[in-house]
């Protein structure tokens, strides 16, 4: 093997001012047009960031929009069918509806989507276009904020419903166990399962 020495080594040119001069600013250039490039496309990431989460934005507005309208679709249908049935439920003729009743005593809110009304009773139907589980904690403390709310009902004996275009067989069984009557869409009629009914 061949000894390295210095004799070996090939002789270096020295390197000019004006060559060095060149290089950096060769560099510099490079590094300058990379943050450039660099810079560019961050500002394409963030207006597409913007317009990703406009249409995002755009896209929760009309899915509130479309559970806004069925929810209300769901209200309509049944009101108009506890109207069009002449108030004959849980074995009482009711003399009067109300629907989407405010109650706003501080601590006690509520709105109540569907009331019957006659001298000794009152039927509270809360109505959902899906019942979910969480729709019958709601429905079970409007029977307790309803007399608060309104006194006038204090004496009365109160009935609860949920209405639901929607249920699951899982809910509609809680429903019967905690009294409450299950009213549902079957077909083009209204089908209330009130034989388990409990008054609060």
């Amino acid at each position: 093997m061949k000894k390295m020495t210095t004799k070996n080594l090939p002789k270096l040119k020295p390197v000019s001012f004006e060559t060095l001069r060149a290089t950096i600013y060769e560099n510099d250039r490079f590094i300058k047009e990379k943050f450039a490039e660099t810079d560019r496309l961050f500002k394409e990431t963030r207006e597409d960031m913007k317009e990703t989460d406009r249409r995002m934005k755009e896209l929760q507005q009309t899915v509130g929009g479309w559970s806004n309208n069925h929810g209300s679709f769901a209200e309509e249908y049944f009101y108009n069918s506890f109207e069009k049935g002449k108030h004959n439920f849980f074995g009482e003729k009711f003399d009067e509806i109300e629907k989407n009743v405010k109650g706003i005593e501080k601590g006690f809110k509520d709105e109540y989507d569907i009331l019957l009304i006659n001298g000794k009773s009152l039927g509270i139907i809360e109505v959902k276009f899906k019942v979910r589980e969480k729709d019958i904690v709601k429905v079970l403390r409007k029977a307790e904020t309803i007399k608060i709310n309104f006194p006038k009902f204090n004496s009365h004996q109160v009935y609860l419903g949920l209405a639901t275009l929607i249920f699951d067989p899982e809910i509609e069984q809680e429903c019967i166990n905690q009294g409450i009557a299950v009213i549902k869409q079957v077909g083009d009629s209204v089908v209330i399962n009130d034989a388990h009914l409990k008054i609060f």
